[in-house]
């Protein structure tokens, strides 16, 4: 891996691909943490939650686009929007049985 495999400098659209390029790049050690964050305006808090999502899940666990979602979630909270799940009562469990 080189810098020329790098996403660009001011790259705003993250994709996986490009997430996990960067850490990558860091852990090779081709670009220190702060320099990735001043190339990437990314704050610390953001690169290192990408890559605890890695070492945790794998690729699969930097689609997430909210952090506070995902933490959500991994605590077992609901997200506030939704609240917590409750059973809808306006709808029986059972199918009546048609006489």
């Amino acid at each position: 891996m080189t810098l020329n495999d790098l996403p660009p400098p001011g790259t705003k659209r993250w994709v996986i691909r490009r997430k996990a390029e960067v850490v990558a790049g860091v852990r090779a050690g081709l670009i220190t943490l702060e320099e990735a964050c001043e190339r990437y305006t990314l704050s610390v808090e953001e690169f290192l939650s990408w890559q605890k999502l890695i070492d945790r899940h794998g690729l699969r666990g930097l689609r997430v686009t909210r952090l506070q979602d995902y933490r959500g979630n991994e605590q077992g909270a609901r997200h506030p929007q939704n609240g917590p799940r409750r059973a809808n009562t306006d709808y029986p469990l059972r199918n009546p049985v048609l006489s």
